[in-house]
């Protein structure tokens, strides 16, 4: 076999040639840190080079040996601020968000939506990544019908992905379902990481036999993967050997064996290339020729770049014709799809996902009504007659406000439940951020927080036996309705920022349990904490608490001895303003802090680290 067959891999069966990825003295790194401060910088590639072309092209390495780094830097998801070195070319050309957006790549762990079906999660990437101008409905219904026929996952095609309540479709299943994703966009570049991890021996054979089937098509192929065997083996067409960031071999996989037994490797009789290999880069196997290999692991890299195989790369190298552009930080992403097609797309799995988990939708509602029963039972039909009246008042509103706001602790798992999904989503170039957020907004916010308060004040209002006009109801559900998504707000700015349950606890607890003591119902700010009185206007539990005190008690007479009482008079004894805009500043304040606490919460989400 000539040489330029071994690199070409048999083009002749290709229906189409793919793009031929090239990567010249990579170096990436990334800073170690002690206390915010950089106290050494860890070179993960150590200027790594080669070329890549259509077919089956297989990054091997022990763990930590720096394939998977490899990868992601060869299909541009890295962060660039860690290459400190070389260049990564897709036919002679950068690699931009643009080209980014033409491949795929399926990441280790399969992110998909679990509520949703395997024919739903194809159906969703093929809306919003072709074009409704080039692809109608039956275009795109016709073309996922094609993958889940060429997948094998005719059978399961309606069968729900599966989530931890939900029993679903098994791990090779989600796996070529997550390809499945991939494909919609036919792409000719296809980047795995690690496909056949957590799949048993016959369903990581069937992986591998179905990207071999792609590669044939003329694709090119790129994936990492651990110690495959010799089934999978053998169906790779070329090789990278990574050892501890550096490239031990990289050439032909069926003429590999050849080259470490010409370094002095024995491999034993049936065993599996892919043994031998990582038995080698670990010093488990001794080279019977040269002494140097066997007393240093890193010489096997120095032996490959002094070999012929190395010095074709790097002439080849040398003769790619180099368009690379200057490189921007912030690059226009053309979609596939408009903001509102988008919004449409992405809305409708929301509200899919919000109805297919009842332990998010039904179970808020079913908590919101149990509360409002209890509530109203335990202030059933509160008096007029003073003391009893404002101190039941008092108490019900406080425990109202503490329930609006303590009840949406839930929220801040919303971005942090999906996190993985969005950022996989919106870096594969699915949608725009502000879509993922607004999506969020609307088909959360209404079913789970919004309907669910107004069927609490509905209750509770009227068992409690409060001012009993229909303008008196609907404030008083405005207002829990404001503390509520005030709550929320906070809730969404905490998970937009935090990456662990862990963490987005803590954040939210102490903003919450701060605005409780200095809302002015705990502590009298004018006698004590006067240094801390500034807290109060940052206080949900203070505007919501004004709030209803004003609507409850003003213009309403109670009776001491049966002396009458206006609530005028009781709100001048709380130091409450109740002139006429008094009511709505406190509407107008829970309303600003929604609107900065949701602003900050979309920045945070469009900062968060996209970069592996």
């Amino acid at each position: 076999m000539s040489k330029e067959r071994d690199v070409v891999y048999d083009m002749e069966n290709f229906q189409e040639y793919g793009p031929t990825i090239t990567f010249g003295n990579v170096l990436y790194a990334v800073d170690e840190t002690k206390m915010c401060r950089k106290i050494s910088e860890k070179h993960i590639l150590k200027d790594v080079s080669g070329i890549m072309r259509p077919g089956m092209n297989a990054i091997m390495g022990a763990t930590g040996s720096g394939k998977t780094s490899l990868l992601d830097v060869i299909a541009g998801r890295k962060n660039p601020a860690g290459l400190r070195d070389g260049h990564v070319l897709v036919d002679g050309n950068a690699v931009t968000s643009e080209l980014r957006l033409r491949s795929a790549y399926v990441v280790q762990d399969d992110i998909l939506m679990g509520t949703l079906s395997v024919r739903e999660n194809l159906l969703f990437s093929a809306n919003l990544r072709l074009s409704p101008k080039c692809h109608s409905s039956s275009d795109k219904n016709s073309r996922v019908n094609a993958i889940i026929q060429d997948l094998g996952l005719v059978d399961c095609a309606d069968t729900k992905i599966g989530t931890e309540f939900l029993r679903g479709v098994s791990g090779g299943e989600r796996k070529r379902c997550s390809i499945g994703m991939e494909l919609i966009t036919s792409p000719s570049l296809l980047f795995l990481d690690e496909p056949t991890t957590g799949l048993d021996s016959n369903t990581a054979n069937c992986i591998i036999g179905l990207l071999h089937k792609l590669s044939r098509r003329g694709k090119t192929v790129i994936f990492s993967i651990h110690q495959p065997r010799y089934s999978i083996f053998r169906q790779f067409d070329h090789l990278t050997l990574m050892h501890k960031g550096e490239v031990v071999y990289a050439g032909a996989a069926n003429r590999a064996i050849e080259y470490f037994t010409d370094l002095g490797y024995q491999i034993e009789p049936f065993d599996n290339p892919a043994d031998f290999f990582m038995d080698i880069s670990n010093g488990d196997i001794k080279s019977v020729k040269d002494s140097e290999l066997a007393e240093d692991k890193n010489a096997l890299a120095i032996k490959y770049r002094q070999s012929r195989l190395y010095q074709d790369v790097a002439e080849e190298l040398q003769r790619v014709n180099v368009t690379e552009a200057a490189k921007s930080d912030e690059e226009v992403v053309n979609y596939a799809t408009s903001f509102f097609y988008q919004m449409r797309v992405v809305c409708g799995r929301t509200a899919i996902n919000t109805l297919r988990n009842p332990h998010t939708s039904y179970a808020q509602m079913a908590l919101n009504i149990f509360f409002a029963i209890l509530v109203g039972l335990i202030y059933y039909q509160m008096s007029l007659t003073l003391p009893e009246a404002f101190q039941n008042r008092s108490g019900a509103f406080f425990f109202l406000i503490i329930n609006m706001v303590f009840g949406n602790l839930s929220a801040v798992e919303l971005f942090i439940n999906e996190r993985a999904i969005f950022i996989h989503e919106n870096s594969s170039g699915y949608y725009r951020t502000s879509v993922y957020f607004l999506s969020k907004i609307f088909a959360d916010l209404v079913p789970n927080r919004i309907i669910p308060i107004f069927v609490f004040s509905a209750i509770s209002y009227w068992m409690m036996g409060l001012k009993p006009t229909a303008e008196a109801f609907l404030c008083f559900a405005l207002t829990m309705s404001l503390v509520s998504l005030a709550g929320v707000s906070l809730a969404f700015l905490v998970s937009a920022s935090a990456s662990s349950f862990a963490m987005a606890n803590i954040l939210i607890a102490l903003p919450f349990v701060f605005m409780m003591v200095f809302g002015g119902f705990l502590v009298n700010l004018n006698s004590m904490l006067s240094w801390l009185s500034w807290l109060e206007w940052i206080s949900i539990f203070r505007y919501g608490l004004n709030a209803v005190y004003i609507n409850e008690l003003k213009g309403q007479t109670f009776y001491l001895n049966k002396t009458p009482v206006s609530g005028e008079l009781l709100l001048n004894g709380q130091g409450i303003n109740y002139s006429v805009w008094g009511f709505w500043e406190n509407q107008v304040a829970l309303l600003g802090i929604i609107a900065i606490c949701m602003t900050l919460a979309y920045v945070q989400l469009r900062r968060i680290n996209r970069w592996k």
